[in-house]
């Protein structure tokens, strides 16, 4: 079982060969707030969000990343600077049936889809949460409709435990609620 996630500081940086994925800083406002209000980026969640409730968000991760050093990092590609959405790491609320446990996650811009931004920026993640975190495992969780989420997933080498559950974070009705779980473990990752 994992432990308490560990802490790092100061905030940590990562970088690929194409992202840098880095604590999030005003600019990043606005280009979040219009993802967040387009019906493309959030046609698994309830709906989409006004620019206030996405602020609130972005002040929620950054205060994460501020806590542990690590979090859902702000993504810009390298070669423009320009914010594409988020990929990381993340300690899911208690009432998720992992917990405790450590969560990789990604929201990206349409106009980033299916370039392979999201597998890049999570196995750097993924390094990093085994690697410097030394944590065991981590998982993620997706609605079973979200097959390009789920084929990411797949892509980075997790398994679904068909456990599926109730989202405690989803409202009662919502066709989001169930959730399929996912899960790497340290061993399985260092397998070449």
């Amino acid at each position: 079982m994992n432990p308490v996630a560990p802490k790092v500081s100061p905030p940590v940086i990562l970088e690929t060969e194409r992202l840098r994925l880095r604590p999030w800083q005003a600019s990043d406002s606005a280009p979040f707030a219009a993802m967040n209000g387009d019906e493309r980026v959030m046609e698994f969640f309830p709906s989409v969000v006004s620019p206030e409730v996405s602020d609130g968000i972005v002040t929620r991760l950054q205060n994460h990343i501020e806590d542990y050093g690590w979090g859902f990092w702000a993504v810009e590609l390298r070669a423009t600077g320009e914010f594409i959405g988020f990929i990381g790491l993340l300690v899911p609320s208690p009432q998720i049936p992992a917990y405790p446990c450590v969560e990789v996650g990604w929201r990206l811009a349409p106009q980033y889809w299916h370039q392979g931004y999201a597998t890049e920026g999570a196995r750097a993640s993924l390094d990093f949460a085994f690697d410097r975190l030394g944590l065991d495992y981590v998982v993620a969780f997706v609605v079973p409709e979200n097959t390009p989420s789920r084929a990411v997933m797949h892509r980075l080498g997790m398994r679904d435990l068909n456990q599926a559950f109730i989202h405690p974070m989803m409202p009662e009705g919502s066709r989001f609620r169930s959730c399929c779980l996912y899960r790497i473990d340290r061993d399985d990752w260092a397998k070449p």
